[in-house]
């Protein structure tokens, strides 16, 4: 579903990505695991197709991110952390529609879907609310809808639940797994290592740029015999020291 195949990106002496590959299957949660600065925003918003790779490419689907990028993002659902990227002005069902636009959904099939997202999402009190004046809870229930209005097979989460209380981040993480549930391939980026070893079917560790390493949180525990991830992951970054 998801292949990336030596992603390199630099930012004048900077390269922020190093010769980055794996691969996502249908139906599995790949996360990226670092810390902040490591490059794993860089890493998404090039699969994103946002930033342009200095080197190498990523097949997401069947579409190429350097040929075939209007493709690639009409397969890819992005949901990042912080800003929302809403529109604060519009109501939260004029904020799904106006996204739904861009993806080219048929109005007649749009009205069916804002009300299937509303009804999964539980935003009925406040669909048409202006988004300026709802929580950040609220606010993060409309980017999701968003972001999956066109239906995509392919999920980019960055930090999803940065800055969200624990039943809003509980909402993220229950969206994530129907995700999953739904055979969609994900790719979820985060520097809490409780929330990935809570979430991901696997794990890549990144460190600087690089990919120091890829497998289960319990293939790692027991390669550097320790009990928990945290542990796990301060051995192997200094391992890499």
């Amino acid at each position: 579903m998801i292949q990336v195949k030596n992603l390199k990106k630099k930012f004048k002496k900077t390269e922020a990505v190093k010769d980055i590959s794996f691969s996502v299957n249908k139906g599995e949660i790949f996360g990226l695991l670092g810390e902040n600065g490591a490059g794993k925003t860089t890493t998404l918003r090039m699969l994103a197709t946002m930033l342009k790779p200095t080197e190498g490419t990523a097949i997401l689907g069947d579409s190429d991110i350097l040929k075939d990028p209007s493709g690639v993002r009409k397969k890819i659902g992005i949901l990042f952390g912080g800003e929302t990227g809403l529109y604060d002005r519009l109501t939260a069902r004029e904020n799904i529609t106006y996204f739904a636009q861009l993806n080219d959904i048929d109005p007649k099939m749009l009205k069916t879907r804002i009300v299937e997202l509303t009804k999964y999402l539980s935003m009925e009190e406040f669909i048409d609310r202006k988004v300026a004046k709802l929580s950040k809870g609220m606010k993060q229930k409309v980017a999701i809808a968003r972001s999956i209005v066109h239906n995509p097979s392919i999920m980019l989460f960055d930090e999803a639940t940065s800055g969200l209380d624990i039943s809003a981040a509980r909402t993220i993480h229950d969206f994530i797994h129907q995700c999953k549930a739904e055979g969609k391939a994900v790719i979820f980026s985060s520097h809490s290592m409780a929330e990935v070893e809570k979430i991901c079917d696997r794990i890549g560790i990144i460190r600087r740029g690089q990919l120091v390493a890829i497998g289960t949180v319990e293939e790692f525990k027991k390669r550097h015999g320790m009990n928990n991830l945290e542990d796990t992951f301060i051995k192997m970054v200094g391992d890499q020291s």
